[in-house]
C-alpha cells in the first residue's frame, strides 16, 4: 500500500494514509514524498473528504474508519484494483509471484532493466538498495511488480496478482502459507492457476522447474510459452566457487559467469529467473549478468546492520520454515567462519496460530544457537523447540532476548535476525548492547 501511495503521489495526486503502526523504511520513504501519515483508524479522518478511499487488505469490517466510509456511502477501491485501472493499463507488466523470493527477484529484474536503459516503473515489497525507493512511476512501458498471492481486500478475496494482467510472469516456487486465508496448498494452487489463465499467448512464463506444486498448476492448463530454471531443460546455475561465483547456462550451453552479493542456492535461482524474464523483454543474458554483478541487494534481505566488537548483525525478512532454512544455509555457505546465532520472531498470522510450527526446529539446522521471541503465540515454543536441546532459548521480552544474545555472542559470530515486522527495534538494541559488552 505504501508503494501504491508513492506511485499515486508521483502521478500528481494528493495522498494521505493511515495505519495502526508505521515504521521504517516505508514510513521514511512516504514522508520524503510529502505523504501525510496518520496513526490509527479514527472515523474523524472522514473530514479529509478524499475523492477516493484506497483500502488495504489489513482493513476489516469493524474498523471504525471503514465503517464510517460504508455508512457515508463514499467511493472505495482496493489498492491492486486502483493500480490496475489507473496506472497499469497499456504497460508491459512483468510480475514476480511465489511463496519465497518475490522481493529479491523483483529488485534484480528492475535493476537489470534499469542498467539496460529502460528505466522501468516498479512496485516492490521491500527497499532495493540500488534504487532507494520501493516504488516508482515511469514513462517506460515496462513495469516490474511483486505479485502477491495474499487476498486483495475484505471485499475482494481474490489474490492480488490477478489484477495485474502481466505479459511476463515469474513463478518462483509454491508452498503452503497464509493459513489465515487459505485452507490448504490446493487453494493456493488454484489462485496461481487463475494467474496463469490470464497471461497472453504472446507472453512468457518463467517457472521453477524443481517445484512440484507449480508443475501441478501448469498441468491444469497453460496457454503461454514457458521457460524453466533450476533444470537442465532451461536455465541452470553451476556450483559456486569459494568466492561465490558460478556459471550460468541455458539448455546446457554456458552464457557467462556471475558472482552475487547474496549467498545461497535460492539467490542463484532468483537470478536465473530475473535473467530469463529480462530476456523476454529484450535484454540479452550478457547484459543481465553484468547488471547482477553490480546488484546491491535489498534492505531486510541478509542486510548487514553493523559489526560491533567484531560481531556481524544481519537483518532478514524470512518468516517461513523454508525461507529460514535457505537463508541460514546461504549464510553458512559464505564460509566466513564463526558461529551463527539465529534470532526469530514468529510474527506472521500463520505461525502465530501454530501452523507449520513442527517444521520450524529442522529449519534451524544450520544455526549454532537459536533465540525465539515467544510472545503472543498460540502454542508452546519451549516444547516445540525442545528437540534442539540447549541450543535454543525462548523469551517473551525483546529486551530479555537482547540481554541473552549479548551475553553469549563473541567476536567472529554472525547474528541473523529474522522477522517480517519491526521486532521491537531489536536490531538497534542489539548493536548498542554488543558495543557495550
Amino acid at each position: 500500500m505504501g508503494g501504491i501511495a508513492a506511485i499515486a503521489r508521483q502521478a500528481g495526486h494528493r495522498v494521505t494514509g493511515c495505519d495502526a503502526a508505521v515504521y521504517p523504511p516505508m514510513s521514511e520513504q512516504l514522508a520524503a514524498l510529502g505523504i501525510e501519515l496518520i496513526e490509527g483508524y479514527g472515523a474523524d479522518q472522514m473530514a479529509l473528504a478524499p475523492d477516493l478511499w484506497v483500502i488495504g487488505n489489513v482493513v476489516t469490517r469493524g474498523n471504525p474508519l471503514m465503517e464510517a466510509i460504508l455508512d457515508h456511502g463514499d467511493r472505495y477501491v482496493s489498492g491492486p484494483q486502483w493500480l490496475a485501472e489507473n496506472y497499469l493499463q497499456g504497460k508491459w507488466v512483468l510480475a514476480i509471484a511465489g511463496t519465497h523470493g518475490k522481493t529479491t527477484t523483483s529488485s534484480m529484474l528492475a535493476w537489470i532493466l534499469q542498467r539496460a536503459g529502460h528505466r522501468p516503473g516498479f512496485l516492490i515489497g521491500g527497499l532495493p538498495a540500488d534504487f532507494g525507493v520501493s516504488a516508482r512511476a515511469a514513462d517506460s512501458e515496462l513495469f516490474v511488480i511483486e505479485a502477491d498471492e495474499y487476498d486483495t481486500a475484505f471485499f475482494d478475496k481474490r489474490s492480488k496478482f490477478v489484477h495485474y494482467h502481466p505479459r511476463t510472469a515469474i513463478l518462483n516456487n509454491l508452498e503452503f502459507d497464509h493459513a489465515d486465508i487459505f485452507d490448504d496448498l490446493a487453494a493456493i494452487e488454484r489462485q496461481f492457476h487463475h494467474l496463469v489463465r490470464i497471461i497472453p499467448s504472446s507472453g512468457k512464463l518463467v517457472v521453477n522447474g524443481q517445484d512440484a506444486a507449480l508443475k501441478r498448476v501448469l498441468t491444469v492448463g497453460c496457454w503461454t510459452p514457458t521457460e524453466v530454471f533450476g533444470s537442465a531443460q532451461g536455465w541452470e546455475a553451476g556450483a559456486p566457487d569459494p568466492d561465490g561465483g558460478f556459471e550460468v547456462a541455458w539448455r546446457g550451453k554456458g552464457v557467462g559467469r556471475l558472482r552475487l552479493v547474496l549467498p545461497g542456492t535460492h539467490s542463484r535461482h532468483n537470478a536465473l529467473a530475473a535473467i530469463a524474464a529480462a530476456r523476454h523483454a529484450g535484454v540479452e543474458p550478457a547484459a543481465s549478468l553484468e547488471a547482477l554483478a553490480n546488484f546491491g541487494g535489498v534492505k531486510r534481505r541478509m542486510e548487514l546492520k553493523g559489526s560491533p566488537a567484531g560481531i556481524a548483525v544481519y537483518d532478514d525478512f524470512a518468516h517461513h520454515p523454508t525461507a529460514i532454512r535457505t537463508t541460514l544455509e546461504g549464510l553458512r555457505q559464505r564460509g566466513e567462519g564463526g558461529r551463527i546465532l539465529a534470532v526469530f520472531d514468529p510474527r506472521s498470522n500463520t505461525l502465530k496460530k501454530g501452523v507449520m510450527k513442527d517444521a520450524l526446529p529442522p529449519s534451524f539446522a544450520a544455526a549454532d544457537r537459536v533465540y525465539i521471541h515467544c510472545a503472543g503465540l498460540e502454542w508452546d515454543a519451549q516444547a516445540v523447540f525442545a528437540p534442539l536441546g540447549d541450543r535454543t532459548r525462548c523469551e517473551a521480552s525483546v529486551d530479555a532476548l537482547v540481554a541473552a544474545i549479548a551475553a553469549e555472542a563473541k567476536p567472529g559470530d554472525r547474528i541473523l535476525v529474522m522477522s517480517n515486522g519491526g521486532f521491537g527495534g531489536i536490531h538497534g538494541k542489539l548493536l548498542a548492547a554488543l558495543a557495550k559488552a
